[in-house]
């Protein structure tokens, strides 16, 4: 199974993504990253910062647009070749997070399409704003 040629793409065409975030996915992210900020995992420390709370990693929610590219859109044999990422509010346990991605650009002649990424919150508020360039897969042929 192969996703979307760059002849299947269209600006506007895209896909999204939801999860509820749990203490779990921020401890198995810590695990597997390494990534033991006390700000993520420590409620006593995080209690005392400018968050007031546990936050999940960004990067990990930032996985969530890898998802979509290499899974939904375009979809498996997609190569991810750049991502912008801006995070703009914290994601605590029990946000339901929806990531999204948009074409905005495509380049038949290099294979490449530019998107606009973005994750929200449950409420609609933007908690991740970026672009991704990607390489989508290209046409199958039979042997």
């Amino acid at each position: 199974m192969t996703g979307k040629t760059i002849h299947e793409i269209s600006i506007g065409d895209g896909a999204s993504f939801a999860k509820t975030i749990s203490e779990t996915d921020i401890y198995l992210y810590a695990g597997i990253t390494g990534d033991f900020n006390p700000a993520h995992i420590d409620e006593c420390y995080a209690s005392h910062t400018f968050f007031k709370s546990r936050i999940a990693h960004g990067m990990l929610i930032a996985g969530f647009i890898s998802a979509i590219l290499g899974t939904r859109f375009p979809g498996p044999g997609t190569i991810y070749i750049r991502q912008e990422l801006s995070f703009l509010a914290p994601v605590r346990i029990g946000d339901t997070i929806t990531a999204s991605v948009e074409v905005i650009e495509r380049n038949p002649e290099k294979n490449r399409v530019r998107l606009k990424t973005v994750c929200r919150n449950q409420e609609g508020i933007m908690v991740l704003d970026g672009e991704a360039l990607v390489s989508p897969p290209k046409a199958q042929t039979t042997p």
